[in-house]
């Protein structure tokens, strides 16, 4: 993998850590997410939908920065104008978020825009055609984030691995142990939340992953 891609290439790949409040308070976010950074983590996601959003709009701008530095992706989850308005690098839509067209309209062309498809490889086929430039299949394991999560499997990767042109990431309950099968499966990145910042150190559990790619 080359960690001297500029920033103008949209090479969704390795380990992709997604930050959650119940692992990472606003006094810790930047720290933790730096240590990630330093074990390896090539994107992170700003997932935060209970703070004021003054405060999350610094915090992004903070890891704007931050993820720059070390040649990294900032993606925004769900919130199109936060994207815009902290110059994040993308964002990342759900299945009920505005729609790719919104997305694409007000970040432009050169932003990252990632979907989640859960467990369904139509919609990730009719998401490429739209325009996304990955899509995140899951929940592939149990989830302390989301316990509730359609399931997906790994034949999805498999199927999604041969039909689709665009990076695939898989999500949900992934792990130092249970990252090969998914990589072994064609994944082009792994989104982690508590696997790496709900370890007690941080570095270490973003490298453990990072370093199966």
């Amino acid at each position: 993998m080359d960690y001297s891609l500029p920033l103008t290439h949209k090479t969704i790949q390795g380990l992709y850590v997604i930050t959650d409040p119940s692992c990472s308070t606003p006094e810790t976010l930047i720290s933790d997410v730096s240590l990630a950074l330093e074990g390896g983590a090539r994107i992170v996601q700003f997932r935060d939908k209970h703070s004021a959003y003054e405060l999350q709009l610094s915090l992004a701008k903070q890891l704007k920065t931050l993820c720059e530095n070390h040649q990294a992706w900032l993606i925004i989850n769900d919130d199109i104008q936060l994207a815009k308005q902290s110059q994040a690098h993308g964002v990342h839509l759900g299945k009920n978020d505005e729609d790719m067209k919104t997305a694409r309209d007000i970040l432009g062309a050169d932003a990252i825009i990632g979907v989640t498809c859960y467990n369904d490889l139509r919609r990730a086929q009719q998401m490429q055609n739209l325009g996304a430039d990955y899509v995140a299949f899951g929940c592939f394991f149990p989830s302390l984030t989301k316990p509730n999560a359609p399931q997906a499997g790994i034949q999805t990767l498999i199927q999604a691995k041969k039909n689709l042109r665009i990076p695939i990431v898989a999500i949900g309950g992934i792990n130092q142990i249970n990252a090969k099968q998914l990589i072994d499966a064609g994944v082009d990145s792994l989104a982690v939340i508590q696997g790496v910042f709900g370890q007690a150190d941080i570095k270490a559990a973003a490298h453990a992953i990072s370093q199966q790619f």
